[in-house]
């Protein structure tokens, strides 16, 4: 497979952080919480059909060739967008049935998950090293 199938360049990541940023504070600041599905779509669209509109939207600003800019794991950020899946979906679902608190928290860890990443320390990265250890540590233990 080509090595840039493999990889997404890192302003296409950034992006689609700002956006489930933006829309988790755009829904907790006016309580229109459908805007959460706004990511959430993006995101689903994305895992199903390799398609997220955020990204490719954001492929027409780039400047210069995707390969040229610093590459973000394909495989990590796949791994990443199903974690903001469940916590956006688990929030959607929170605010339908009327269970706010619940719903803020989901909200807000998807939220500031996404910042911290913007900020330089992916949250879900290192859940995913985190997991992988265990699976690894789970195997290759004496019996």
């Amino acid at each position: 497979m080509h090595a840039a199938s493999q990889s997404i360049p890192r302003p296409l990541v950034r992006t689609n952080q700002w956006v489930i940023v933006l829309s988790v504070l755009a829904a907790l600041l006016t309580g229109l919480y459908w805007i959460l599905a706004v990511p959430l779509v993006s995101g689903v669209m994305g895992v199903l059909f390799n398609f997220n509109p955020v990204m490719r939207t954001a492929t027409l600003f780039l400047r210069k060739e995707p390969s040229s800019y610093i590459p973000e794991d394909k495989g990590q950020q796949s791994f990443n967008q199903l974690l903001a899946i469940m916590f956006l979906l688990t929030a959607l679902i929170g605010y339908l049935l009327g269970w706010n608190t619940f719903a803020f928290l989901f909200s807000a860890m998807v939220g500031l998950a996404a910042f911290v990443a913007i900020l330089g320390f992916c949250i879900g990265c290192f859940v995913h090293y985190q997991w992988n250890l265990y699976k690894y540590r789970r195997k290759n233990k004496p019996a």
